[in-house]
C-alpha cells in the first residue's frame, strides 16, 4: 500500500500549523522541505511531530561526506522518519549519511534523490545535449544507493516501470513527487503522474503538494486523493 506525504511548502511555521489544521487528522506524513526548514528550522519538525505527524525532512543534502554525516546525525536526533540526500553525491556521501543516522541512534531512513521531476531530457543543463536514458541511469542510482545503505530513492513515477524491469522482481522502495490527483494541473513540474498511476507502478510513497495544499478545501482534496490511492491499491490486490 502506498503511503501519502503532504508537502508543507509554506513560508512560516504559523502557515504550516494552519495547513495542518485545514488538512485534519490522518496518517499522512508531513514533508518539510527547504522553504519551511530555512524559515523555521528544527522547530518546524518538532511542532509537527508534537501534533502526531510523522516527518519527512526533504533537504536533498549534497556536500562532502563529513558534512552530510553531521547533518544526517542532526536530522536523526530530531526524530524524522525520512531524510533525502542527492544520489549524485555518490556512494561515499550516501554511506556517510547512513552512518550519521546510525551514530545518532536514530530510526531515520535515508533516501537518495535521482533526477528532479522538474527536469527531463529537454530541460537538462548544458553539457547534457544527448538525451538522458533514465531507464538506464535511475536503476543504477538505486543500486548504488542501496549498496551504500540507503532505504531507497526519490524518482518520478515515470521511472518506476523501467526500475521494475531492471530489478527483475527484486523489491525496492521509491518515493514519487510530482503526483497530482486526477484532473488537476501539473504546475512547474514536467514528469508528473496521477495518484492512481503512481500506485499502479509501485510507488512506496507518493508526495502531494499544491493540488491539495492550495485547494479551496485541502481536507476534501486530500480525502479525494486518499480514495484514488485506495481504489488503485484495491485493483492491484
Amino acid at each position: 500500500m502506498s503511503e501519502i506525504a503532504i508537502a508543507f511548502d509554506v513560508a512560516t511555521l504559523e502557515q504550516a500549523l494552519e495547513l495542518d489544521d485545514r488538512l485534519g487528522t490522518g496518517p499522512e506524513i508531513a514533508k518539510v522541505g527547504l522553504e519551511l526548514y530555512t524559515a523555521a528550522g528544527p522547530e518546524a519538525v518538532r511542532a509537527l511531530d508534537a501534533r502526531g505527524r510523522r516527518v519527512f525532512l526533504d533537504l536533498k543534502l549534497h556536500d562532502i561526506p563529513n558534512t552530510v554525516r553531521g547533518a544526517a546525525a542532526a536530522a536523526a536526533r530530531l526524530g524524522v522518519e525520512f531524510l533525502t540526500v542527492h544520489a549524485m553525491g555518490g556512494a561515499a556521501m550516501i554511506a556517510a549519511a547512513v552512518e550519521g543516522v546510525r551514530r545518532a541512534g536514530g530510526r531515520t531512513r535515508v533516501v537518495a534523490v535521482t533526477l528532479l521531476t522538474s527536469l527531463d531530457a529537454d530541460h537538462l543543463p548544458p553539457g547534457f545535449e544527448n538525451p538522458l536514458d533514465t531507464g538506464l541511469v535511475i536503476p543504477r542510482l538505486l543500486e548504488m544507493a542501496e549498496g551504500a545503505g540507503a532505504h531507497g530513492i526519490v524518482c518520478s513515477a515515470a521511472d518506476l516501470a523501467g526500475i521494475r524491469l531492471a530489478r527483475r522482481g527484486r523489491p525496492f522502495f521509491a518515493i514519487t513527487p510530482g503526483i497530482r490527483p486526477a484532473g488537476t494541473e501539473r504546475g512547474d513540474q514536467v514528469r508528473v503522474a496521477t495518484v492512481a498511476e503512481a500506485v499502479r507502478q509501485g510507488a512506496g510513497m507518493i508526495v502531494l503538494g499544491r493540488a491539495v495544499t492550495s485547494a479551496l478545501d485541502p481536507r476534501a482534496a486530500l480525502a479525494a486523493a486518499r480514495r484514488e490511492c485506495n481504489e488503485a491499491a484495491a485493483l492491484q490486490a
